[in-house]
């Protein structure tokens, strides 16, 4: 079966940055939608008419990617506002209430990269954002995609999938 929208696409990869630093790796395979909102549009005209074996290197500019890196989307507030257990590397969707940042025209995830007794540092980039990218990716398999999947526009949690257009998770995948 040839990769054509709407199917689902099983892939592994490995995820470097310009410099060849692998920032994350997809060691057995994990299925996609393709034609949804599961992977970026560079990677699937990538792998738009191939089928099951295709490898390809895809590079990605950051305006390809997760876009440019936004300081105006780093903020500080209040070390109360926060529970005590806060710690670096967490996950808030949105600002907690009581925060002095305005809210943002749409909604962002915001990772704690600071904590401090006094203020904690939230960043709402996405965490590869700014960076070129070079994906090297393999297709395992390719299957017709459900009713649901479809609707869906997704197979895979966003959250779970570093070429999702939602930011993911810590972790990448």
């Amino acid at each position: 079966m040839l990769i054509e929208s709407p199917c689902v696409v099983a892939l592994t990869w490995t995820l470097s940055d310009a410099h060849d630093q692998v920032l994350d790796t997809l060691e057995a395979p994990v299925e996609f939608l393709f034609g949804g909102d599961d992977l970026l549009p560079r990677v699937e005209e990538a792998l738009d008419g191939q089928d099951a074996g295709f490898r390809s290197t895809v590079h990605l500019e950051p305006i390809h990617a997760f876009g440019d890196y936004d300081s105006a989307l780093v903020c500080f507030e209040a070390r109360d506002l926060f529970p005590s257990s806060i710690e670096t590397g967490m996950q808030f969707d949105g600002l907690p209430e009581g925060c002095v940042t305005p809210a943002m025209p749409s909604e962002h995830i915001y990772r704690v990269t600071e904590v401090y007794p006094d203020h904690v540092v939230l960043d709402g980039n996405h965490p590869l954002a700014g960076l070129a990218l070079r994906i090297a990716l393999r297709v395992h398999d390719v299957r017709a995609a459900t009713a649901a999947e479809i609707d869906a526009r997704s197979v895979t949690p966003s959250e779970l999938s570093v070429l999702s257009v939602a930011p993911p998770a810590p972790g990448m995948h």
